[in-house]
């Protein structure tokens, strides 16, 4: 993605003080414009569709409507519109039950601004970012080997920590075609359609790290 090309962003937090933190935050990217902020899940998803951003940065916490039900919502009314879940919470759990909610990534608040800006712009591309230390934190299955091989293991790692095929290919040092053709291979072992499901599949199974 060009590093010129403006992405909007929509804020879902019911504390004003954390919204007011992102926001001045997002203001040192000139290349990131927050264009409406929401206190709770029904107000988020109806300046969703009236703002169309391209990324909602999405407590899990909040009262009415929570962060799962506004994504499930968002998704399904303004397709467009990527989320990225914002949260305290590192639970195996809530991070998969996020990204089966059609969310394209989870981001810690205690991240670096490097770090959310980093998940910002991979979700805006329509790839997945799980926060490195979320993923570092969790641990390994003893089942994941008999699913996938060590290389389909390493490679599904690499992709929901926000890689691109592209860069996959340059950090294991094989084609991009290869890495293309094990992903085919993951999506059909784990019967999954996305590469954001069978991240989901794979963080539920244990079967990466």
């Amino acid at each position: 993605m060009s590093e010129t090309r403006e992405i909007t962003v929509l804020l879902a937090d019911d504390h004003e003080v954390v919204r007011e933190g992102l926001r001045l935050a997002l203001l040192r990217s000139p290349h990131i414009r927050v264009v409406g902020e929401a206190p709770d899940g029904e107000t988020a998803v109806t300046l969703a569709e009236r703002r169309r951003p391209d990324v909602v940065i999405m407590d899990l916490r909040m009262p009415e409507m929570d962060g799962i039900e506004a994504t499930e919502e968002i998704v399904r009314r303004v397709p467009d519109a990527k989320v990225l879940i914002f949260t305290a919470y590192s639970e195996r759990a809530l991070l998969q039950r996020g990204l089966e909610s059609g969310a394209r990534g989870y981001i810690l608040k205690e991240a670096s601004h490097e770090t959310l800006l980093r998940a910002i712009e991979k979700v805006a591309a329509g790839e997945t970012f799980v926060d490195p230390a979320l993923m570092s934190s969790l641990t390994v299955g003893k089942d994941g080997s008999d699913v996938l091989t060590h290389r389909e293991r390493e490679i599904l790692q690499l992709l929901a920590e926000g890689m691109s095929n592209a860069d996959v290919a340059t950090q294991l040092f094989i084609s991009p075609e290869t890495v293309k053709s094990h992903v085919r291979h993951i999506l059909t072992k784990l019967e999954a359609e996305t590469r954001t499901q069978a991240v989901a599949i794979a963080l539920r199974e244990a079967m990466i790290d």
